[in-house]
């Protein structure tokens, strides 16, 4: 992969010596350590992208479903599991 670009960011002291004795005691160069974090950065962005918009599509499934008269309210289920759990107590 080549390299172009320089990142410059401004860090407490003490956050950057830690950062910096944390890699140099892995025997790895600081610059790679970063790439990792911000490949797991962007990696942990996009998966909660992809679920907001999976659970958005979730919930307007269901909010269509019950606009088509197809689905159940709330109320109607909990209902339905608490009888079912009697009977289940019933034995």
């Amino acid at each position: 992969m080549v390299k172009q670009a320089v990142f410059t960011m401004k860090l407490e002291p003490e956050l950057r010596d830690s950062f910096m004795a944390e890699a140099a005691g892995e025997d790895r160069p600081a610059s790679q350590v970063m790439r990792e974090l911000m490949r797991g950065y962007i990696q942990q962005r996009r998966q909660a992208r992809e679920y907001d918009d999976y659970l958005q599509r979730k919930v307007e499934a269901g909010r269509a479903s019950m606009r088509s008269g197809l689905g159940r309210s709330n109320d109607e289920v909990e209902a339905d599991f608490a009888a079912r759990r009697r009977s289940v107590a019933a034995g």
